[in-house]
């Protein structure tokens, strides 16, 4: 898979179009993963104005900093003018340039900085500001054959950490201490970067979003283990199982991990092209409903994956798209005891043509260390 595959030129001809479809004179977007998507160019976000200027007609620029200019040279050969601009000097000019002329509306990268969207509404005063999600969600939900691909190795590199816990997790350590040789592991398998590492034993384990502490792990206590990184090509892993660290578990978690472990089994099974995210959702939440434990499952079934750790589509009650080809997501449901324990059962799949693709393939059964 060459970096050319994962960020090809027509991409950008792609979101030209979209943009003139939904009524937008132009895209203007900051250093993030609409940048990245178009450009390939994972750009620094400064005070610096870096800016990708993207009309719906006529030649794209990128407008970067003096100093970021060998980087931004060094990215995909996309076909975008880069233009810079040396400190002192004011870059809000180069952005009237690059459009070419009065604009009447434009597309703002969803994450911008409020200084620099103050900036261009000064720059541009007679332009209405949109988001620039209204364009690029609809291209970025269908990942193409090399994308799924980099998911898949992203997950497959998840994977070996998951398949070494037994090295680290043990009765008498620490959250942190466990946390920190995970981490290590994680940019071992070949991310660069860890963004986020969960470790959360016993009681800790009924907050789904807990992270780490100090506190030791107990015997035969339930651990949530969630973690996921950066690969060079951008794109994101994020797995979770669940451990026992020594020692039996409580009876009770026994019986509600069974419903789980059904529960994330049947929601991967209704993923297909056609079927609904809600239904998705539904069909994880069902048995957990059926066994009593539905106000236990606190979160959404799943999140959308790519370059964002969070992105489109979203795994929820109420979110009726049909689920297409290419479509990247987690099924993540998870059962939480308030003050006791919890669990949680995480896979990143993809929609295939007429069914589904698992892209983490470690068991996903209760595993005792």
């Amino acid at each position: 898979m060459g970096i050319e595959e994962l960020y090809p030129r027509q991409r950008l001809a792609a979101a030209q179009r979209a943009t003139a479809d939904a009524g937008l004179d132009a895209l203007l977007l900051s250093p993030g993963s609409d940048l990245r998507y178009l450009t390939g160019y994972h750009a620094h976000a400064g005070e610096r104005l870096t800016l990708l200027v993207l009309p719906a007609e006529g030649e794209p620029t990128l407008i970067v900093p003096t100093l970021e200019r060998p980087a931004a040279e060094a990215a995909p050969d996309t076909g975008v003018r880069i233009v810079d601009h040396a400190d002192g000097t004011d870059p809000y000019p180069l952005v009237t340039a690059a459009l070419g002329g009065p604009v009447g509306a434009v597309g703002l990268a969803d994450r911008m900085w409020a200084e620099q969207v103050l900036a261009l509404r000064a720059t541009l005063p007679d332009a209405r500001q949109r988001l620039a999600s209204e364009v690029l969600r609809e291209l970025r939900i269908h990942k193409s054959p090399a994308e799924v691909a980099a998911l898949a190795e992203a997950g497959a590199a998840i994977d070996t950490v998951h398949a070494r816990m037994g090295e680290w997790l043990r009765p008498g350590r620490t959250e942190v201490e466990v946390a920190a040789d995970i981490a290590a592991a994680i940019r071992a398998a070949g991310h660069v970067t860890v963004d986020f590492v969960i470790v959360a034993a016993g009681p800790n384990g009924a907050s789904p979003h807990h992270g780490t502490a100090d506190r030791p792990i107990g015997v035969g206590e339930p651990v949530v283990v969630d973690i996921g990184g950066t690969m060079p090509s951008g794109y994101r892993s994020d797995c979770t199982r669940t451990y026992v660290a020594g020692g039996r578990p409580p009876a009770d978690f026994l019986d509600y991990y069974a419903v789980l472990w059904d529960a994330q089994r049947s929601a991967v099974a209704a993923v297909r092209p056609g079927v609904s995210a809600a239904a998705v959702d539904a069909a994880a939440r069902e048995p957990i409903d059926a066994a009593g434990y539905g106000d236990g499952f606190l979160h959404r079934t799943g999140h959308g994956i790519g370059l964002d750790g969070h992105e489109e589509p979203y795994v929820v009650a109420g979110n009726d798209r049909p689920l297409a080809a290419g479509m990247a997501f987690s099924v993540e449901p998870g059962i939480y005891l308030a003050g006791r324990h919890g669990a949680r059962i995480e896979d990143i799949v993809v929609c295939t043509t007429d069914g589904v693709r698992r892209l983490n393939t470690t068991p996903t059964e209760l595993i005792a260390l």
